[in-house]
């Protein structure tokens, strides 16, 4: 069985990771979307409210799984036996980043990850500008999934 692992905040989840999702699917037979939590970390929404708007998102797709996790990425995905992570890569920034992250996976777990470039209508959107935008009251309804904007 093909099972991926998505990992990221989703602090929200956006339009960028929902393409990223839905373009990963048909890669695999189970996806585990998982939402890291931090302690350090300050979030604009609760675990508890970021893991709904994924699960409300994607209610229709068996395929799609939601769980969090704390800790180093491998460890979850050890313990879901995981085949391979999956990444979006907005720019070359992204990748830059990403790359190191991703060899140093395989190189403590043996791990492959998956880059996926983000369509290039949603590759300026990002959760940190999402969030800046809802906490000024501005309109970032064209830029989450509808569970997001629809959560009050």
């Amino acid at each position: 069985m093909k099972r991926f692992v998505f990992p990221g905040s989703f602090d929200p989840i956006t339009l960028g990771h929902q393409d990223i999702i839905l373009r990963a699917l048909p890669l695999c037979d189970e996806l585990i979307i998982a939402v890291g939590e931090n302690s350090e970390k300050k979030y604009l929404f609760s675990l508890e409210e970021r893991m709904a708007f994924i699960s409300k998102t994607h209610a229709h797709d068996p395929k799609i799984k939601v769980e969090s996790f704390q800790g180093l990425t491998i460890n979850f995905c050890e313990k879901v036996n995981a085949t391979a992570l999956v990444r979006g890569l907005r720019n070359p920034a992204d990748f830059e980043f990403e790359k190191s992250i991703a060899q140093m996976n395989r190189r403590l777990s043996g791990i492959e990850t998956l880059f996926l470039l983000t369509a290039a209508d949603y590759s300026y959107i990002s959760s940190s500008i999402v969030r800046e935008i809802i906490l000024h009251q501005g309109d970032y309804s064209s830029l989450v999934p509808e569970a997001v904007w629809k959560r009050k």
